[in-house]
This record gives C-alpha cells, structure tokens and sequence, in this order.
C-alpha cells in the first residue's frame, strides 16, 4: 500500500482531530490508519519549535502532555519523516504544514 500524501490527510484535519484529541489537548488514543495517523503525527509536531534540537528527554515530556505512550509517538514522529534524530538529539523536519 502507498503511503498517503501529507497534503491528502490534512483535507480531513478537523475531522480527525476532533475524533482523536480532547478538549484538553490530550489524544485520546493513537490512529491506527495511518491516513488519520499522519493528521495527529502534524498535530504534536507543531509542539515543536523549527529549527531547536531537543534530547530525548525533552521530547519525551512535550510528548506525554499529549499521551502516556510518549515513546511510540516519538517513534512515529521521526519515522513518518515529521522529526528526525541523529546522536541522542531530535528536532522538526520540513515535512510538517504551516
């Protein structure tokens, strides 16, 4: 199967991100069609700022105000290409929307 265009799941933004995030900002769980999948994925990367590195750690914490499963988020983030790594330090690709 394809890999769904980044461009091509926001169309339906809104939608999954009332389905998926709370009122207080916290996923209520984690999609598991990636189409759907990759709308949270730009959702939590925008809790990153362009440009910073962050440790691990870091990114850990950003991540669990959102879902205790902070470790598969981070996992998602960089392999869906919305954050990359590189020696223990984590920072936001281009690949996430405006």
């Amino acid at each position: 199967m394809d890999r769904p265009q980044l461009s091509e799941a926001l169309r339906n933004r809104e939608v999954v991100l009332r389905a998926f995030v709370g009122a207080d900002g916290r996923l209520a769980s984690i999609p598991t069609k990636l189409i759907k999948r990759l709308v949270v994925l730009d959702f939590l990367a925008q809790d990153f700022e362009p440009g910073t590195h962050y440790r691990e750690a870091e990114v850990n914490a950003i991540l669990a105000r959102r879902h205790d499963d902070h470790a598969a988020l981070r996992r998602y983030l960089v392999d869906e290409g919305f954050m990359d790594r590189r020696d223990g330090t984590y920072w936001r690709t281009d690949a996430v929307a405006d």
